[in-house]
């Protein structure tokens, strides 16, 4: 087992790897450096090989699909996680390592958001869905997150053994996050700093759809880990739609004695009969969510214990 994991997913980073690495030995020498090239079509892996680090392939592409077969292979009591564009400097390494390794960390997220990131970042809908997605996400999850979306943040093994991925592609940050918030991990924020991507370096993001994924995945999870809230604000909605069509009904009624509006009347109905459902639904999600969560802690203290049996073996 690892002290120290630097987990590096790429595609098509040829350009500025070779000096990620070289800052990663500089700012931890006694770190393992992985980078999992993940189907580049450039001297990408050769160059990471040459500088030194541990290279191994993804052939499903996808960031999500590369961290998830990262997770799967490498045991670390700390997993540093940083993209491969050179887009974030060393110098807060060391701080969030140290978050994990002594003072019992989780996760550490990296924040851009608090430093350079919007006057570094040339590409304006980026800076709004930076934005957009940290103001929701801790609205909905009553969190304090400061960068949803970085790709810079360390690990504990217990976070890494029980993190389940879903994601295939850059929604995985948005997984990471809120999988963590949901199960009342200890989550902590180091501000880094954050440069632009150098000249002739392009970003893999596209702005729209994979904006629309991670907007999609941020309400997916939402459902899944608070389905009391989703399906009676859902049961909500659905009961003041049919009380909002059966109000004037029921006053022709009392005024007149008659239903002149009959096939209203039974659409309100179906619709108060389909806001019943969504709140049984919910109540139902809400106890196996409740086992969820016991069964969460027995498998953490599970992985928990296999650390413990490992630092044991390995005499520290």
């Amino acid at each position: 087992m690892d002290k120290i994991a630097v987990l590096i997913p790429c595609y098509n980073e040829a350009q500025t790897i070779g000096k990620v690495i070289a800052d990663v030995i500089n700012a931890l020498p006694e770190a393992v450096i992985y980078v999992y090239n993940n189907n580049s079509k450039d001297d990408t892996a050769q160059i990471a090989e040459k500088a030194g680090a541990v290279v191994r392939n993804e052939y499903k592409q996808g960031k999500g699909n590369v961290i998830r077969r990262m997770f799967r292979e490498i045991d670390a009591q700390c997993y540093l996680m940083i993209d491969g564009d050179d887009t974030y400097p060393l110098e807060s390494a060391n701080e969030m390592c140290e978050r994990v390794l002594e003072h019992n960390a989780d996760m550490v997220v990296g924040d851009r958001l608090s430093s350079t990131y919007f006057t570094e970042n040339k590409r304006m809908f980026h800076n709004f869905g930076n934005s957009l997605m940290r103001a929701c996400i801790n609205s909905l999850f009553r969190s304090d997150i400061k960068d949803i979306m970085t790709g810079y943040r360390a690990f504990s093994y217990e976070f890494v053994k029980t993190f389940p991925v879903f994601s295939k592609g850059f929604e995985i940050e948005t997984e990471m996050t809120i999988h963590a918030v949901n199960y009342n991990l200890q989550v902590e924020n180091v501000i880094v700093e954050y440069r632009d991507r150098p000249e002739g370096s392009e970003s893999k993001l596209n702005t729209i759809p994979d904006g629309m994924k991670v907007i999609h995945k941020m309400i997916s999870l939402y459902k899944n880990y608070k389905p009391m809230k989703f399906f009676g604000l859902l049961a909500t909605i659905l009961f003041l739609l049919a009380a909002g069509f059966l109000v004037p009904i029921i006053g022709e009624f009392a005024t007149t004695g008659l239903v002149p509006r009959f096939p209203t009347l039974i659409v309100c109905g179906f619709v108060g009969m389909a806001g019943m459902f969504a709140l049984f639904a919910g109540m139902i999600l809400k106890v196996i969510d409740a086992k969820d969560r016991k069964d969460f802690e027995y498998r953490l203290m599970r992985v928990h214990d296999r650390l413990v049996s490992e630092k044991k073996k390995a005499g520290i």
